[in-house]
């Protein structure tokens, strides 16, 4: 299918094409962003604009390993390399602040994008401070965390009829977090190689806390007040050790060898027959419903993150917004992009060619929700997401809350609440560190 709408629309690209503006033909401009499949899915769409425009559009890639690290190399040195960046959404405070990034603020209002995107998208890929009315970038790659699930082994009769017996209800896709986690014990059998669940672990980067920010959510927690600096009493709150708490007994359900997991092993826990149930960003689905990569493509099935004890239901942000560069010598072109980048023809073509757009109304359309058999989920999640701190010293914060969390959840030291108890005096002295809090 991703091969017709890739002919149809390259015939739309020719046709456009001949009607190409002489001036504009020497203007070229640099979107820089990771390397991975949306990527290349931008440079098929920003090759649509070229043949319209006559603008020609590169977007260049580095791995995802090196991507922070030369963004804010070429940031810090002022250059103009790159016109646009497709940047993680916790950068916006260290890029803003730095004044690396061009204050789109009237751009979001001219256009009303805050009715235009899904209003959590705009929330985290684009506002900072936080409930400030200030935007710095346009939501391009939405994402989030979700999960995939064995359809054949939630579907043997046999299956069935043993959890309903053990558990008193239909085993199907959990309704909530309890179900989650008794269908996670239920299938959890070592000696058959068969394992409950595959979650991230990962403390290396944003993993495992991405991970349990999907239970701290849906718990009905918070990370902190994101507008006062706040977190005495809200990351430390019963919510919050609850939901760690949970987190912790579904790591008893993973594989073993399960302590440093992220994207590529959670999936590998679909393909290689290892979990009846997989958390993983969106964006790594597309792998699960190709034959030629996953062998269980057609008993795959997918959900969104289910809610917690109280009906809450919140996932894990991912994902990007485009961002004009400071430094670029090409603004105005830039501009002119992102005003074509954001109308409802465009939103429909990039999540035509796998992207993932944050546009409400192509979210809410059956054709998205029906085009894949996770685009549901991905729609249903979207309208419900939160992030991590976006604040400049977030990458501390970060490495703060791997150093309490992961021994607990992979080692089992101390309990939940001395280990947030010890995470809100962490983040309370880098807050003062930075005098955001006094």
């Amino acid at each position: 299918m991703r091969k017709t709408v890739t002919s149809m629309l390259a015939g739309i690209g020719l046709v456009l094409a001949c009607g190409t503006s002489v001036y504009a033909q020497d203007k070229e401009l640099t979107i820089f962003w990771a390397e991975w499949d949306p990527a290349n899915y931008l440079q098929e769409l920003v090759n649509l604009y070229e043949a319209e425009s006559g603008v020609k559009i590169t977007v260049e890639t580095t791995p995802w390993p090196d991507f922070q690290t030369k963004a804010f190399t070429e940031f810090n040195a002022k250059g103009s390399a790159y016109d646009m960046v497709v940047g993680d959404s916790q950068w916006i405070g260290a890029a803003s602040e730095a004044g690396h990034y061009v204050d789109l603020t009237d751009f979001f209002n001219e256009h009303n994008l805050k009715e235009v995107m899904a209003p959590a998208t705009v929330k985290y890929y684009a506002e900072y401070p936080s409930n400030s009315g200030k935007y710095w970038s346009i939501p391009a790659e939405g994402d989030a965390v979700g999960w995939s699930y064995r359809k054949d082994w939630f579907e043997d009769p046999k299956e069935m009829e043993a959890f309903k017996a053990k558990y008193g209800y239909d085993l199907g896709v959990p309704k909530d977090w309890k179900q989650l986690r008794d269908i996670a014990e239920f299938f959890h059998r070592p000696d058959e190689k068969r394992y409950g669940v595959a979650i991230y672990t990962d403390n290396s980067y944003d993993a495992l806390v991405m991970g349990v920010e999907n239970a701290i959510f849906s718990f009905g927690g918070e990370l902190g007040d994101y507008a006062t600096y706040k977190v005495d009493g809200i990351i430390n709150s019963e919510q919050n050790v609850k939901a760690l708490e949970a987190y912790k007994e579904l790591y008893s359900f993973t594989p073993p060898g399960w302590a440093k997991a992220f994207f590529i092993e959670d999936n590998q826990a679909i393909t290689e027959n290892l979990a009846a149930m997989s958390m993983n960003y969106f964006a790594f689905f597309p792998a699960l419903i190709n034959e030629a990569s996953n062998p269980n493509a057609k008993v795959t099935g997918f959900f969104a993150n289910p809610p917690g004890p109280n009906g809450d239901q919140f996932a894990a942000l991912g994902g990007q917004g485009i961002s004009v560069i400071s430094y670029s010598q090409n603004q105005e072109e830039a501009m002119k992009f992102l005003e074509w980048f954001i109308k409802d023809e465009t939103q429909k073509k990039w999540a035509e060619l796998g992207g993932y757009t944050a546009s409400a109304k192509v979210l809410e359309s059956p054709e998205f929700q029906n085009a894949t058999p996770y685009n549901k989920a991905f729609y249903e999640t979207m309208f419900k997401v939160k992030d991590f701190w976006a604040t400049p010293e977030y990458a501390e914060l970060l490495i703060q809350m791997n150093q309490r969390v992961y021994p607990y959840i992979t080692g089992g030291q101390g309990t939940a609440k001395e280990v947030l108890d010890a995470l809100a005096a962490d983040w309370n002295a880098t807050f003062k560190k930075y005098n955001r809090v006094k």
